[in-house]
């Protein structure tokens, strides 16, 4: 007894499968990576080497699709599958790759910092409602070109839970395989065992740069997952419709598919993405819109019926300060998001579109996530009536608390939300210095970084860990590593 929503008939999405096969076949997909251009032709792809633009038969598309897994799991440090990408599972993890971070006290966002990303790591490692970890900031106190690295990095350090990130350059791509290959056991069991999904994004609209494409081949040939980011922005870099937008979606996503599985047939991918429609009053990329989750519930009922994992970005917002237009976007993209059965729901913590991160977001969202993934498991039976053999001896008094059944069951019935979330009385909430739900996730936050334990590492891994660190470290200009804490 479950509620999922579709926002397209049967019919419709496969007239988006053929308008996007059509678009594929006719105006073509710009691959700026030689080797993936090589791979086309070589499958009967026709290309134009002067433009770089490859037209994708439709019956090598569907072979692609056909070879891609429509399930595989993310693993946690102990070897357990935590993340299960591909059905109607729903998982969360903290949107990623902000530049700034609200400052709690003063309400400003500044570039975020290595003692950011730990404090969002070890608040993420603390919460229930996230099933992932993610590089969820940019750190300004390291070299550019060590960024990626640095930030898988300080998550491997800091949390145990699987991790969905992403490289920024080419060179780092093999770093960071070698980087997750020290607590999966090696290469061969990185691929058996996956400990992350990598991000990769097409330019829309329909561009596959030389480092997007040839970071698909990388991960298809290691084994590692590799997770699309179409971000097609409506009325700006797509079709100003919704329906237009999820056509150069998936034409972006089944080309970005049919180069990874030509590079090896079978490994992991994830029909995923980022899209907006576009502002036209502010010239903005809302994230937090409806239209913004229509599209996304969209393109993955899409993905769905090819068989596919799915991925999106939900449950942030425009907003700028942790407040009501923070909490409603949240709350109501995220439950979209997760009523259509998308399988990795990135976003929570995010704020001025997708720019800021803010642990004490972070912790409001917890709740709503919760909140959400209680909504998912339905209404369940749990006793042998109904209702009638509650009735029992109740002789017209209001007292199901005395029942047995009562104390056994609400709190399967019931999420059960932290203090973040006030439902007491108007006396208690007086009494408690009337605080408002942004400060109380403050002190939520300092809760749970007091609660913090880091996961358990064999000391051999640590310090390889820490030596190749110091070394990329080192190459980049660095003579030591920034302070964790501040």
């Amino acid at each position: 007894m479950q509620t999922r929503i579709e926002l397209l008939t049967n019919e419709m999405v496969q007239r988006i499968l053929d308008e996007s096969f059509q678009l594929l076949r006719n105006t073509g997909v710009k691959v700026l990576a030689a080797e993936a251009r090589e791979l086309l032709i070589g499958a009967g792809a026709l290309v134009d080497e002067g433009e770089q633009v490859v037209k994708i038969p439709e019956i090598l598309g569907r072979q692609a699709l056909e070879s891609a897994p429509s399930h595989f799991s993310l693993y946690n440090r102990q070897g357990k599958a935590m993340v299960s990408y591909g059905g109607n599972a729903v998982h969360f993890d903290p949107g990623s790759s902000g530049v700034s971070i609200l400052d709690p006290e003063t309400l400003e966002h500044k570039p975020a910092c290595t003692a950011d990303l730990v404090r969002l790591v070890k608040v993420t490692e603390m919460l229930d409602a996230y099933d992932a970890q993610s590089t969820a900031v940019v750190c300004h106190d390291v070299p550019k070109e060590i960024g990626d690295i640095y930030r898988l990095y300080l998550l491997l350090l800091h949390s145990a839970k699987p991790i969905v990130t992403g490289a920024f350059a080419t060179a780092n791509t093999q770093r960071m395989f070698d980087m997750l290959a020290i607590f999966a056991g090696g290469r061969d069991a990185l691929k058996q065992r996956p400990l992350a999904v990598f991000d990769v994004c097409p330019s829309p609209p329909l561009v596959w740069t030389d480092f997007a494409a040839r970071n698909l081949l990388d991960l298809a040939r290691a084994g590692v997952p590799a997770e699309i980011v179409s971000m097609p922005l409506a009325g700006a870099t797509a079709p100003v419709t919704l329906l237009g937008s999820v056509v150069q979606h998936a034409a972006e996503c089944i080309s970005g598919i049919t180069i990874h599985q030509l590079a090896q047939p079978g490994a992991p991918i994830v029909w995923g993405g980022a899209p907006a429609i576009f502002d036209m009053r502010h010239g903005t990329t809302p994230m937090g819109a409806i239209e913004t989750a229509m599209i996304d519930a969209s393109y993955a009922q899409v993905g769905k019926s090819l068989g596919l994992p799915t991925h999106t970005y939900l449950a942030a917002s425009d907003a700028k300060v942790v407040d009501a237009q923070a909490g409603m976007e949240s709350g109501m993209t995220a439950l979209v998001g997760a009523l259509a059965g998308i399988n990795m729901i990135s976003g929570a913590g995010m704020l001025d579109f997708l720019a800021c991160q803010s642990p004490e977001k972070l912790v409001i969202d917890a709740e709503a996530i919760a909140m959400v993934k209680r909504l998912l498991t339905g209404v369940q039976l749990h006793t042998e009536t109904l209702a009638m053999e509650l009735f029992a001896g109740i002789d017209f008094k209001a007292d199901f608390l005395r029942q047995k059944v009562t104390r056994q069951l609400f709190s399967k019935e019931q999420y059960l939300p932290s203090a973040v979330i006030d439902r007491g009385s108007n006396r208690s909430w007086v009494e408690d210095g009337q605080l408002d739900i942004f400060a109380r996730a403050k002190r939520r936050v300092a809760e749970l970084l007091d609660g913090y334990s880091p996961p358990l590492m064999a000391p051999e891994e640590e310090r390889e860990l820490r030596q190749m660190m110091a070394a990329m470290a080192q190459s980049a200009g660095m003579d030591r590593l920034p302070a964790q804490s501040g």
